[in-house]
Order: C-alpha cells, then sequence, then structure tokens
C-alpha cells in the first residue's frame, strides 16, 4: 500500500491512531446497548482489565523514546529520526500494541465483547491506513537503514 498524500514530508495516515482505536470503541458501545454481550466472569473483569491496562503502559516508554531521538510521535507529523531503542528494540510499533491492550483492557473492565468483537476492525484500519502507510514514508526516508531494522524486528510482537 502506498501512502496517498500531496505531501512527501508525511506518512499520510487516514487518522491519528488514537482515533481509530476510540472511534471503535464508540461504535462498540453503541452495539453493546442495541445488544448487550458480556465479556468475562464477574470475577475476572477488575483483574483482567486491570492487568491489560497496565500491558498498555508500553506506550509511555515508546512515546519517551521519540522525545529522546528529538523526533515526534504522531504520524501525521513529519518525522527527523529513526527510532529503534527502547521498545522499539522488540517491537516495530510498540505505541500501537499499548493502543490495542488499553482498548482491550478497558473492553475487560467494562465487561462488554462488542470492543473484542470489532478488534478486527481496529486493528485492519491500523494495518492499512496506519501502518502500511507509515513504512512506505519510513523506507522512503531511511532506505536502507529502515528495511535492516524492519528484517531484524517484528511489527507487533
Amino acid at each position: 500500500m502506498t501512502a496517498r498524500t500531496d505531501r512527501p514530508d508525511i506518512a499520510g495516515v487516514i487518522a491519528p491512531p488514537p482515533l481509530i482505536y476510540v472511534g471503535v470503541m464508540i461504535l462498540a458501545l453503541l452495539l453493546q446497548r442495541l445488544h448487550p454481550i458480556g465479556l468475562l466472569p464477574w470475577r475476572f473483569v477488575v483483574p483482567v482489565g486491570v492487568a491489560t491496562l497496565l500491558l498498555g503502559l508500553i506506550a509511555i516508554p515508546a512515546v519517551l523514546a521519540f522525545r529522546r531521538a528529538k523526533t515526534r510521535p504522531e504520524p501525521w507529523k513529519p518525522t527527523t529520526a529513526l527510532v529503534t531503542s527502547g521498545p522499539y528494540r522488540f517491537t516495530r510499533n510498540p505505541m500501537y500494541v499499548g493502543f490495542t491492550m488499553l482498548y482491550v483492557g478497558a473492553a475487560c473492565w467494562i465487561n462488554t465483547a462488542w470492543p473484542v468483537i470489532l478488534l478486527p476492525l481496529a486493528l485492519g484500519l491500523m494495518q492499512y491506513g496506519v501502518i502500511a502507510r507509515e513504512e512506505v514514508y519510513l523506507e522512503r526516508l531511511f532506505g536502507d537503514e529502515y528495511r535492516a531494522y524492519r528484517s531484524r524486528v517484528r511489527r507487533w510482537l
């Protein structure tokens, strides 16, 4: 997939990633109101929700790695450095892994299955509307350095 933008200095993502997750969550909550579906037995709601939300905090060191590299974490703005340190040693998308864990943790906490049912929609929008476009942009910007990074570090986990 190629980035669809008139500006070669940005990735041309379809929307800010947090907005994608929030939008799908809102759709899930609307569906929950129309047709409620529980996710977990009540005794597991808080422990599983809290544990998953805590896993989502991987997004914080990911943002800090961008700050240390003096580049912007927002994929709709130009980037000036390829970040490969911190959590980026293990996954090329630790912020998105974090957002996904926060999304699933919220679903567990409020005990509704709809966000989990719609998770493939959120991940599809992320993959094709954000990640694929970022990858084209980063390869164009950093060339062999990005290709080498991509070959040694997984996209998700």
